[in-house]
């Protein structure tokens, strides 16, 4: 199978949502037209997610097969105070994931970082043997950078299905997508909105985020308004048509659920003169994680 034909392009996010908020908007995304919901473990909303997909299934709005469901494993962090995990370690985790989920297979898992240095390969062959019994449909990795994956290159293991990194027009890593493109690795965008004033801004989300970037993003004649003005679209709209013109598919995340059918349900074009202006709002590496850019882990 090709993600790149299964895998919808708009999914849920759920980072920060609580177990009763993942349980709510998935199943009122559901019910707008999504069809991919990304969770994780350390999210621990892996529950509500599964709530609201059964639901949404006990309602006849949708079968199981019409999901593409998306969690992950934290390989652990020693800077953290964290033992990485072995590879009998991720299966562990896999199957709990599973539990809690009420799921008997995910379509894809991930391994949502590069931390574990020790064992990461281990961790890799774990998810691969996922796959292989189909217990997942696709393997995949995120916060990976080209030297994590040349690794497994090295050790003559499958590449992965796909690397989910942060990616909008403040953080474009060009020389990244460029090599995953080439590699045949499907690019998911989180964090997508980014540049919007509104973005991480409630108590206890917190981020890399500069005052100077608060500044910009508030400003009436940035450039991103300016373009969602000139396509008469809202700015999120207009910063998750850039992504996915780019191909990457992306997970905006809303608790309110007039923002799902924003998020999801619109259909306009970017010229190319506008996709080139952006090309040079790029301001380096990931703000997303307070600890520090996750592409940047040796």
């Amino acid at each position: 199978m090709d993600i790149d034909k299964i895998i919808p392009n708009i999914g849920l996010g759920t980072y920060m949502m609580s177990p009763e908020e993942a349980e709510q908007m998935t199943y009122e995304s559901i019910k707008v037209g999504y069809r991919h919901i990304d969770t994780a473990e350390v999210y621990r909303n892996e529950k509500g997610v599964a709530e609201g997909i059964k639901k949404a299934i006990s309602e006849n709005i949708i079968k199981r097969s019409d999901l593409f469901v998306t969690t992950k494993v934290f390989p652990g962090n020693e800077m953290w105070g964290q033992e990485q995990k072995t590879y009998d370690d991720v299966i562990t985790a896999f199957n709990k994931s599973c539990e809690r989920l009420e799921l008997s297979y995910v379509d894809l898992y991930l391994i949502h970082s590069a931390h574990a240095d020790k064992t990461r390969l281990d961790q890799w062959k774990a998810v691969l043997d996922l796959k292989d019994s189909r217990s997942t449909l696709f393997a995949g990795v995120a916060n990976w950078n080209i030297k994590h994956i040349e690794k497994i290159k090295q050790n003559n293991l499958s590449l992965p299905d796909t690397n989910q990194i942060e990616l909008h027009p403040w953080a474009q890593q060009p020389e990244l997508v460029s090599y995953l493109i080439k590699n045949h690795v499907h690019i998911i965008a989180y964090s997508s909105l980014v540049p919007l004033s509104t973005w991480r801004k409630k108590d206890g989300e917190n981020s890399l985020k500069t005052a100077e970037m608060d500044d910009e993003s508030l400003l009436e004649n940035s450039i991103f308004k300016q373009l969602a003005n000139k396509y008469e679209v809202k700015e999120s709209q207009f910063l998750l048509q850039w992504a996915i013109q780019k191909k990457y598919a992306v997970l905006p995340k809303t608790v309110k659920i007039s923002r799902l059918r924003e998020n999801f349900d619109f259909s306009f074009s970017i010229d190319e003169s506008d996709m080139l202006l952006i090309e040079k709002e790029n301001k380096g590496g990931g703000i997303t994680w307070e600890w520090g850019d996750p592409l940047l882990v040796k």
